[in-house]
């Protein structure tokens, strides 16, 4: 790996514990720059954060139960944090793309891919457009294209009027905080500051690639039963325990995928919205970590 692409960090821990190998860099892909880091040795599992916040995934990197077994690669996204930012339309495709150039970068041929929200979305999508390259998929909570005909279409996107009408106004921080109080909750800022301080401040940096680029890619990502029965990959479906209480369209999509997808197995993480592994990192660690036993690169 080149000088200026990474910084290579080799960290012994005392005790005989095993040696904890970090790298971070830079991968240029479709025209802009990526900026990652991995963590871990073994089996290249593969992150792809949800929107919003870029550092969504920073708890699962502090898990030894994949980072003692796994190699942790995580990104942040066009647009995100310190990757490059690009003009006009990026699709849910365009960044399968841009995922599966990464991987190539790093050299990992196949991986087990794990997506939080639209984060999902990427990954079911990258496994349609080059199967080869996923071992197996953890879907938690995607963003699947919401059922129940225009109507229910039409409904949600005017509950989710007075986040774009926010934007629209220059008030970012009331955009992402409405936003986000509809899909997790409005007890949502208190686990999130307490495990990522720093995250809202980024958010509201963020808030043009979200709500100008993330969402309306979404609305136009297309998923229907017969793209699901071509997905022959292992996946875990993940559905937070209490992310029904926030809104019914949690459990409508994890029903989805465990109809659709030909070998999907379910799971709850106790106790969690759609925050999922900012709430309970451990668990969902232990669970993902269990998923990929179940099912090793070959």
């Amino acid at each position: 790996m080149k000088s200026w692409e990474a910084l290579l960090l080799v960290l012994v821990a005392a005790s005989g514990c095993a040696t904890r190998i970090e790298t971070a860099g830079r991968a240029a892909v479709d025209s802009v720059e990526l900026e990652y880091q991995t963590r871990g040795t073994g089996e290249p599992v593969v992150l792809v954060h949800a929107g919003i916040f870029a550092d969504w995934f920073k708890p699962l990197l502090e898990q030894p139960a994949l980072t003692s077994r796994y190699r942790l690669v995580s990104y942040h996204r066009v647009g995100y944090a310190g990757s490059g930012r690009v003009a006009g339309p990026v699709s849910i495709a365009r960044q399968a793309a841009q995922l599966r150039a990464l991987m190539l970068h790093l050299r990992i041929e196949r991986a087990h891919l794990v997506g939080h929200s639209s984060g999902g979305n990427i990954a079911l999508q990258l496994a349609l457009d080059a199967p080869d390259m996923v071992q197996t998929l953890v879907l938690m909570e995607p963003a699947l294209p919401v059922g129940g005909g225009p109507e229910r279409m039409l409904a949600t996107r005017a509950a989710m009027a007075p986040a774009f009408e926010a934007f629209r106004a220059g008030d970012k921080a009331r955009a992402i905080d409405f936003f986000m109080q509809r899909v997790s909750g409005p007890a949502y800022r208190a686990p999130l500051d307490r495990v990522l301080p720093a995250a809202f401040n980024q958010a509201v940096a963020d808030a043009d690639t979200f709500f100008g680029q993330e969402l309306p890619a979404i609305l136009q990502w297309s998923f229907a039963r017969e793209d699901a029965s071509r997905i022959a990959h292992p996946a875990l479906a993940v559905l937070g325990e209490k992310s029904p209480e926030v809104t019914p369209l949690w459990s409508e999509r994890h029903q989805t995928l465990l109809a659709w997808l030909p070998r999907c197995e379910g799971f709850v993480l106790p106790g969690t919205t759609h925050l999922l592994h900012v709430q309970d990192p451990r668990g969902m660690a232990e669970a993902i970590a269990a998923f990929f036993a179940r099912h090793p690169i070959r």
